[in-house]
């Protein structure tokens, strides 16, 4: 991929950021995730490049949603796949609460799993404990070893876990085990990605979420260094094959950094709808808005936490007209 595609992509998901952002605390999720994914879909036409979604809203060719499929970019430039969350978290921008983001990942084509719209049972880490944990483990043993590795005690690790009946197990065991929990209503693609960052607060994601989200956290956290593993938790036979037809054929095998996105290159960027531990959501003031993005590549390890001031006058569509 070519360096300067980093940059570009920040459009993308700042675009998405200012027009989701508009709904935020109005309760309409739906208006919200069709602005952030019609902007979106705008700026990356004007991205040199021959895209191709891999992980998208939906699995056919269904307007306004960027579909599996879909076709991305000028049509100029290196050939990659797109993961994409327009907005990842539409009920925490329709509550107005923390941590909605806009996401999407890039990685040379062929290397990204192409996760069917299902669940995902996941285990998070930043850089710190990566090879400590194993998915397979009892909730105890990855305790300690995460508190090991970051040299703490097991009462100082917080475990970020979506607050879902579905994990009262987890939760329990946590708390048998004397660890700390920071429960969220949405947005574990934020959660996996805290890690990574000390300031967060957070140091490990567990429990069942959205598997395209976890191909997302990874490619995230392979641009900075951490590790995720997943194990996919089809719901009845219908979800079973369709992870036949995406290429998975043993659907209790764990799914490493390299199965979840391979080789040595990926593009990862985010920008905040509402305010996070990570990333400040957008803010308006008259014909102006400011957005917060965090951008990184795997191959150069370079993160890059981007400050932005837009005109919403000069740029009403968030495009330039010759762009």
């Amino acid at each position: 991929m070519e360096r300067s595609l980093t940059m570009e992509l920040v459009r993308v998901t700042e675009a998405a950021a200012l027009a989701s952002a508009r709904w935020m605390g109005k309760g309409k999720k739906e208006e919200a995730d069709d602005a952030a994914t019609t902007a979106m879909r705008k700026v990356f036409d004007t991205i040199p490049m021959k895209g191709r979604v891999v992980i998208g809203e939906g699995e056919r060719d269904e307007a306004p949603m960027l579909y599996i499929g879909e076709r991305l970019g000028s049509g100029d430039g290196p050939e990659v796949d797109i993961a994409v969350d327009p907005l990842e978290g539409t009920d925490i921008v329709a509550l107005g609460v923390w941590n909605a983001l806009a996401v999407l990942a890039v990685t040379d084509r062929g290397k990204m799993l192409h996760a069917p719209d299902m669940y995902m049972d996941k285990i998070a880490v930043g850089p710190e404990a990566v090879g400590k944990i194993d998915i397979n483990a009892p909730v105890k043993d990855n305790l300690e070893a995460v508190a090991k590795a970051k040299n703490k005690d097991v009462e100082d690790v917080v475990v970020t876990v979506l607050h879902r009946e579905r994990h009262s197990r987890i939760i329990e065991d946590i708390r048998e085990a004397g660890a700390r929990i920071k429960l969220i209503p949405a947005g574990d693609v934020a959660a996996a990605i805290n890690t990574a960052f000390d300031h967060t607060g957070v140091d490990m994601l567990l429990g069942i979420g959205g598997a395209p989200e976890g191909v997302l956290a990874a490619v995230g956290l392979k641009c900075l260094g951490g590790e995720l593993q997943g194990k996919l938790v089809p719901q009845n036979d219908e979800e079973y094959q369709r992870c036949l037809k995406m290429g998975i054929d043993d659907v209790s095998r764990v799914l490493t950094m390299e199965d979840l996105c391979g080789g040595d290159d990926a593009i990862f960027t985010a920008t905040g709808v509402t305010d996070g531990e990570l990333l400040k959501g957008v803010q308006f003031k008259g014909s102006k808005g400011t957005t917060e993005t965090v951008v990184m590549r795997a191959k150069s390890g370079t993160v890059r936490f981007i400050d932005g001031n837009h005109s919403l006058q000069k740029k009403p569509n968030l495009v330039m007209k010759d762009s």
